[in-house]
């Protein structure tokens, strides 16, 4: 077995064009390179071993909570080295100059002669591991395309509903063809890698009998706005919040109103954590002549009662140590996108070589013609979603009907997009897709400002050209990121907004990518614009003013989309850029010693992904109000001291025993305590306005069986509001102090007021769980089978809540190329 093994290890260096005696060229510098991707590379519904068998590794984990050892990172993640190591299971020569061979985790190794080769057999592999996945996104991606108003694109993508594109789709679609031949040389290398992509997958299926409707250029197109659309945009909810500020001015005044409006966005929080300290100024404007607010209660969607936002994902996250702070002095970094869990998995790995290809990593079915995370030859590369504000509503003003609108002092008439049929389910009739577009993008709402009926459109700076970011995964592919400096020029063409996290043997570096628009300095980006055509956009932010950082003087780079830098201001649908974030959570846990290991940093990110972050970073300023008082019952005391003690435990919500309940009572207090203590902070102020708060942004964003958790919430405002009114240090402080506001006899402050109302709601959660579980708060347990990871439909295995990467790699490297 060690005889094959060696043999296996030495033929697949023959493939990579190494020489036994090192004479070539060296092809990986990794010092260690490992990976996880649950719950396996096979999509099969047949379900062999490794549909699974990854599920067991990255579950394995979860477990140890901050107690990773060394040994423990081969034990949990698998090999990430470049080829083939031990045996193959397989191989497969599909055509002349093409080698596929795979290993026992199924991932398939391409070997290729020629560029066309390697592309070729990325579409090979792609039919075979994801062929179910990839035909299911090929009508949503067309919706993601076209930003057909009131679809959620991924949603569909989920549902198996099928989209029946008209031929104006397609030509939209096709457009992007002549994006990329104007964008020279590398545009045209682009379309030729598509070309042979495509090719590969169509061959497959040929191979195969499959009666499946051949790939064209327009599917990859398609396929690549999802990424773009979900997890690549921020911005574009202005119209939804405006007419949240109308209602906080009818309740409240329109100078008070507006106030608790700039509290509640939280645009700017100097408390906000950051991953790059250095200031980047970028959506800072005031001024509001080129705004309009729309009147409460006013705003219809185009799609009847389709909620009119579009709630995006967040990828996440990264862990980057520079080599000041790394024991072995090369940097380290544990990172990846968290995309969420299905079967088949969403994400695929690759290992492609030859034709100037060298890298390994995740790709996404559909444009996985590139290794979209991953590694080349000497450094790694991860991503996660920035939110950064590329959309922007704008409101037109109608000229006597719904279909004609101002611009530019001209009546204009609204074209029609015909985009297709969206097929019923479950007995559902079809729908015709249909909408309307002005100079902006696409009508995706009425309404009213000013008691003038308006229109609300739509624009994304990338809509039309979401491939054109692909220059930056065939750069990376090709290995031209040669040092941190030229990783950042790179990065900078990449136009969707991501944060791309980077790590050399001797540097780690952040770029904050997106096609960042110039707003006219007399528009407020959180509110809408004026459609009249003088305040439109002034072109777009250039490279040097996108938040970045190599080897900050912190040693080290954190994020879990928090705010990318000082003065970067929160996209106008994001208010969670508050002084508490998830980041946090690792960022103590990194701060907590100064010299790092690979399995510590693990550590790290392993106690975050089973931590409750209001437990950890919003209990104290809750407790810091309760201690001044005392509990209005022992059992309140009780549930107190319990909660206390869970968050000197560490606040995880792990169920070790594996006996379907989180392991303590600190858990089950919070879960249901939270919307109550939340809802007595924010009441005094909101009143009835509250569930209109929560539907911008909910109370409360816990452990799921998705895996990704606490993106968002109140917590920055309980938090923060109960600091200022306890005389806490506070920076920022809100301007208006919400818990314990409104009447008061004169001898109660608002202090003794607010610390009332949140014993009064910790005691009436304890009563709640005292009817559902006995009288003993010790006793108390939360689900946690509710909380555990599930992949779909398809697949009936689970794993243990955790929140953390889908996608993980865990990397260092030794050696490098010539930087340049």
């Amino acid at each position: 077995m060690q005889r094959a093994l060696v043999l296996g290890t030495f033929v697949a260096a023959l493939a990579l064009g190494l020489s036994s005696a090192g004479a070539g060229p060296r092809l990986d510098y990794a010092g260690v390179a490992l990976n996880v991707l649950p719950p396996g590379q096979s999509g099969s519904l047949a379900f062999p071993p490794t549909s699974t068998d990854q599920l067991k590794l990255y579950d394995g984990l979860t477990p140890l909570f901050d107690k990773v050892g060394d040994g423990d990172l081969r034990r949990y993640f698998k090999s990430a080295r470049f080829g083939l190591e031990g045996t193959s299971t397989r191989v497969e020569r599909p055509r002349s100059g093409l080698r596929i061979v795979r290993d026992r985790w199924d991932v398939p190794h391409v070997y290729g002669q020629t560029r066309g080769d390697v592309m070729f057999g990325a579409g090979w592999v792609t039919a075979a591991d994801r062929g179910l996945l990839m035909n299911l996104l090929r009508g949503p991606g067309r919706i993601s395309a076209i930003d057909a108003p009131g679809l959620n694109a991924f949603v569909l993508a989920t549902s198996a509903r099928q989209f029946i594109s008209s031929a104006q789709t397609e030509a939209f679609l096709a457009a992007q063809v002549g994006v990329l031949r104007r964008a020279g040389p590398a545009g045209r290398q682009m379309l030729a890698d598509v070309d042979g992509y495509v090719a590969g997958i169509n061959a497959h299926n040929r191979a195969r009998g499959l009666q499946i409707t051949p790939w064209t250029r327009n599917d990859v197109i398609a396929i690549s706005t999802l990424i773009g659309a979900v997890f690549g945009a921020g911005g574009g909810d202005e119209a939804r919040r405006s007419q949240f500020l109308s209602a906080l001015q009818s309740r409240l005044g329109p100078e008070q109103g507006r106030i608790v409006w700039d509290d509640l966005r939280e645009q700017q929080d100097p408390e906000t954590p950051v991953s790059v300290q250095r200031s980047f100024a970028y959506g800072g404007n005031t001024g509001e002549a080129g705004n309009a607010v729309v009147e409460d209660g006013s705003l219809v969607s185009t799609r009847g009662d389709v909620p009119i936002a579009f709630e995006r994902r967040q990828m996440s996250n990264a862990l980057l140590v520079a080599a000041s702070r790394s024991a072995s002095g090369r940097p380290l970094f544990v990172a990846g996108p968290q995309t969420g869990h299905l079967y088949p998995q969403i994400l695929m790995e690759l290992d492609l070589h030859g034709g100037g290809i060298d890298a390994r990593g995740a790709a996404f079915p559909g444009v996985s013609l590139y290794v979209l995370i991953g590694r080349g030859k000497d450094f790694a590369w991860s991503a996660t979603s920035a939110g950064s504000d590329i959309v922007d509503e704008y409101v037109e003003i109608l000229c006597g009907d719904d279909t004609h609108y101002r611009y530019r002092g001209q009546c204009r008439e609204m074209e029609t997009f015909e985009a297709g049929v969206l097929k019923g389910a479950g007995g559902a009739a079809d729908e015709r897709v249909v909408f309307r577009t002005t100079v902006h993008g696409p009508v995706v709402a009425y309404a009213r400002v000013g008691g003038q009926r308006v229109a609300i459109s739509e624009k994304r700076s990338t809509r039309g050209r979401e491939l054109l970011s692909a220059r930056f995964f065939a750069d990376l592919n090709a290995n031209r990121a040669t040092s941190a400096a030229s990783f950042l020029r790179i990065a900078s063409r990449m136009e969707m907004t991501f944060n791309w996290l980077y790590a050399d043997d001797r540097d780690i570096a952040v770029f904050t990518s997106g096609r960042l628009p110039i707003r006219s300095a007399q528009v407020e980006p959180g509110l809408p614009t004026l459609g009249t055509g003088d305040f439109e956009w002034r072109g777009f932010v250039g490279a040097e003013r996108h938040a970045q950082a190599v080897n900050p003087p912190g040693g080290a780079i954190v994020n879990w989309n928090n705010k990318p830098a000082r003065g970067f201001a929160a996209a106008d649908d994001d208010w969670a850029y508050g002084s508490v974030q998830r980041v946090e959570l690792l960022q103590r846990g990194l701060g907590a010693r100064q010299k790092h290991t690979l399995a510590s940093v693990v550590s790290v990110m392993n106690r975050a992904a089973t931590q409750d972050l209001r437990v950890v970073e919003v209990w104290p300023a809750v407790a810091s109000v309760l201690k001044g008082g005392a509990a209005p019952t022992q059992r309140a005391q009780r549930m107190f001291d319990l909660v206390e003690d869970w968050r000197n435990q560490g606040g995880s919500r792990l169920d070790r025993d594996l006996d379907g309940k989180i392991d303590h009572a600190g858990a089950a207090i919070m879960d249901v305590a939270w919307p109550r203590l939340a809802d007595a902070v924010m009441t005094p102020v909101l009143g009835r306005l509250v569930p209109r708060l929560a539907q911008l942004m909910a109370r409360d964003d816990r452990a799921a069986s998705d895996g990704s958790s606490y993106g968002s919430g109140w917590y920055g405002y309980v938090d923060k509001d109960l600091r200022a009114l306890a005389g806490n240090s506070t920076q920022g402080a809100f301007k208006m102090r919400f818990c314990g506001a409104g009447p008061r006899v004169p001898e109660v402050s608002q202090l003794d007021a607010c610390r009332v109302a949140l014993w009064a709601a910790l005691d009436a959660a304890g009563a709640d769980l005292a009817a559902a579980q006995g009288q003993d708060p010790a006793a108390w347990r939360a689900d946690a089978t509710a909380e555990r990871i599930r992949f779909g439909t398809f697949l009936p295995n689970t794993m243990r809540f955790a929140n953390r990467p889908t996608f993980q790699q865990v990397m260092t490297f030794s050696g490098h190329r010539p930087r340049r």
